[in-house]
């Protein structure tokens, strides 16, 4: 008996529309939202207490403040990207919300 190819189609995928692009950083901490963080008053913690990563408690990011204690700002560099992201208002909150002026 002589073989018989199959003449199947292969099947069609559907196509998937883009997907929505998500901003890159940590999820947003859940249950009730305290009141915006002042950016002066988070700028002041970060020049003056930074190193001991007080702005970083200030605005609720209580994991990398505790990181940021142990190392003492690793070393500085990590103060010294805090001090910058702050004073150029790249730095959110841990509600993913800006600073408030």
């Amino acid at each position: 008996m002589p073989a018989t190819k199959s003449k199947r189609k292969p099947r069609a995928r559907p196509k998937a529309g883009p997907k929505p692009r998500r901003k890159p950083g940590p999820k947003p901490k859940r249950g009730k939202r305290p009141p915006p963080r002042s950016w002066r008053v988070a700028l002041l913690l970060s020049i003056f207490l930074g190193m001991f990563g007080a702005d970083r408690f200030y605005i609720g990011r209580t994991r990398s403040g505790i990181m940021k204690l142990v190392t003492l700002g690793c070393l500085g560099i990590w103060w010294l990207s805090d001090l910058i992201l702050i004073a150029g208002e790249w730095r959110l909150d841990a509600w993913r919300r800006p600073l408030k002026h």
